[in-house]
């Protein structure tokens, strides 16, 4: 079994290590595509699954996601074993709400979250993301405009950490997919997502 994809030249002066969200493994088509276009001589990126998620790739059989100590504890496992002087610690919704918890104890050159899930859908009582008011480590949030699990409109009085820059994909659901009638694709919209965080990297290394 494949315990991480790495892409990316493993030399490259930065490194993302790259989570997946609750419902997808590492292989996902929204990650994939994501590392294909950040990847290469500069940017190394490694993708890994978190137990549960390798246990359904051994097996087939899905499993609700580990609980948050094990998840945070991987997490920290992975960040030691991937060391690099500037390493970014990335993730897809509860990818990204995890590698906020650990950022900061991990000394992260940058935190890169893609559609934190700030509540579930449809229960905007059930909130989150009291970590975002308080990290330290430079952070890139990149949400959907019209994402189900916290949208702009819900977001515009967010007291954001002075740390976190917010950068809305136009349209975008949770997976940054616009509608057609919006004029822009779900391709542009990842396209300008990597854009964004390789902006982000660069800076973060100024």
């Amino acid at each position: 079994m494949t315990e991480v994809i790495r892409e990316g030249a493993s030399d490259a002066p930065a490194r993302i290590l790259l989570a997946h969200g609750a419902g997808a493994g590492m292989e996902h088509a929204f990650l994939a595509e994501l590392s294909r276009l950040l990847a290469g001589p500069q940017i190394e990126v490694v993708r890994f699954n978190f137990p549960y998620m390798s246990k359904r790739a051994l097996d087939g059989k899905r499993r609700p996601p580990d609980r948050q100590p094990v998840l945070l504890d991987h997490w920290r496992e992975r960040v030691r074993e991937f060391a690099h002087p500037r390493l970014f610690v990335a993730g897809k919704s509860m990818g990204g709400r995890m590698a906020a918890e650990i950022c900061d104890e991990m000394n992260a050159a940058g935190l890169l979250i893609l559609g934190y899930p700030f509540h579930p859908p449809a229960k905007p009582d059930s909130w989150r993301g009291e970590v975002l008011k308080q990290v330290k480590t430079p952070t890139l949030l990149l949400q959907g405009e019209r994402d189900t699990f916290g949208t702009r409109a819900e977001l515009a009085d967010f007291p954001f950490s002075p740390a976190v820059s917010v950068h809305w994909l136009t349209d975008g659901d949770h997976g940054f997919k616009p509608r057609k009638a919006s004029g822009v694709s779900e391709q542009e919209n990842l396209q300008q997502a990597a854009d964004r965080m390789r902006g982000f990297i660069a800076e973060a290394g100024a």
